[in-house]
């Protein structure tokens, strides 16, 4: 696809589909329009919106408005949205990141978190993960896009029931399971505690592991716990006790992204603790900003708390999008993370 291709007038051109199986049998969406102005009902009314019918994620990707088309499925986990993209017929991303990052683009764009794309599995495994955040930058995994991954093959594999299969990703392998009520469970791996493998340059405060190091974010000590689910994360309970409602996320953020402790630059948590198993946060990613959820996130979240004796090893986490069950196991040493994730419509751009 073309650079163009996210520009506004490219746009122009896109197809939607919104899943709604209690739409009329004509495919049309009828749009609430009491209380909206004239012109925006006029803009309304020439706009087509269809809803697809049985199988609609594989018929949908099996259109061919054009050969130049990417056909891609919006998908939110916790609100944690990405633009997937059926790239099974090639082990090379249909978009660059640079394309990647106009779609990701809310007001110009799609509108997503990152770009994430099914290849081909290498190493034995079932499926290949690769994302693009919406900067274009490349991170090892995602959380809750592996889950929104998983759904997505079942849909264009048209799985039903219980499944799971295996993931390539740039932080290993991961396993997600499909289970009877919809959720998705995934195997996250064993935590990765040694600071340079994080990697972050603060030295280790509990054998190997940084844990409560201090670290000194606009002339504020702040105490914090280095933990890699495959992607670096810095978790810190705040220099008091925290309120993570009234942070002021954009500001402080990027202050520990780019902070010079974390050479690879760090996904950030912020946490306060309700119980003893029952913990709530927000987060600022590494390439995305703030976002409603992040998976990796909430389990470098549980494995911090259990290193500070805060937290059980299993646990609800609150995100704004929403909450995650997150279980740090003692047997295996790996983290499991279970929830939601949802096709939310189709579509296909053409450049």
């Amino acid at each position: 696809m073309s650079p163009a291709a996210a520009t506004t007038t490219a746009f122009a051109a896109v197809s939607v589909a919104i899943p709604n199986p209690t739409a009329p049998s004509r495919g049309r969406v009828r749009l609430p329009l009491r209380g909206v102005p004239a012109a925006a009902r006029r803009a309304v009314a020439s706009m087509a919106v269809s809803a697809p019918r049985s199988g609609a994620a594989a018929s949908f990707l099996e259109r061919r408005e054009s050969e130049r088309a990417l056909h891609f499925v919006k998908y939110q986990g916790l609100g944690n949205d990405f633009i997937m993209v059926d790239n099974r017929d090639s082990s090379v991303p249909k978009v660059t990141p640079e394309e990647a990052a106009k779609l990701c683009d809310r007001n110009f764009g799609i509108g997503a978190d990152g770009v994430i794309f099914v290849m081909p599995g290498v190493n034995g495994a079932d499926y290949t993960m690769r994302i693009f955040n919406s900067d274009g930058s490349e991170p090892e995994m995602c959380g809750n896009g592996v889950r929104c991954f998983a759904r997505f093959i079942a849909e264009i594999e048209n799985l039903q029931g219980t499944n799971s299969f295996t993931i390539h990703t740039g932080a290993g392998k991961i396993i997600p399971e499909i289970q009877s009520d919809g959720q998705v469970k995934v195997d996250m791996g064993e935590p990765i505690l040694s600071g340079p493998d994080i990697p972050t340059k603060l030295l280790p405060t509990k054998n190997k592991a940084v844990v409560q190091a201090e670290l000194a974010v606009e002339g504020l000590t702040w105490h914090a716990t280095c933990v890699s689910m495959g992607n670096p994360h810095c978790v810190t309970f705040g220099a008091k006790e925290l309120k993570v409602d009234d942070l002021k996320l954009s500001e402080i953020g990027p202050k520990f992204e780019h902070h010079e402790m974390f050479p690879a630059r760090t996904n950030t948590e912020f946490v306060q603790v309700l119980s003893r198993s029952h913990l709530k946060m927000r987060v600022w990613e590494r390439g995305a900003g703030a976002t409603l959820a992040c998976g990796t996130g909430a389990c470098a979240v549980v494995v911090a708390a259990v290193l500070e004796g805060r937290a059980e090893r299993k646990c609800v986490v609150d995100l704004p999008g929403g909450p995650l069950e997150i279980e740090w196991r003692e047997d295996d040493n790996h983290v499991y993370m279970t929830g939601p994730a949802e096709a939310v419509f189709y579509g296909s751009v053409v450049p």
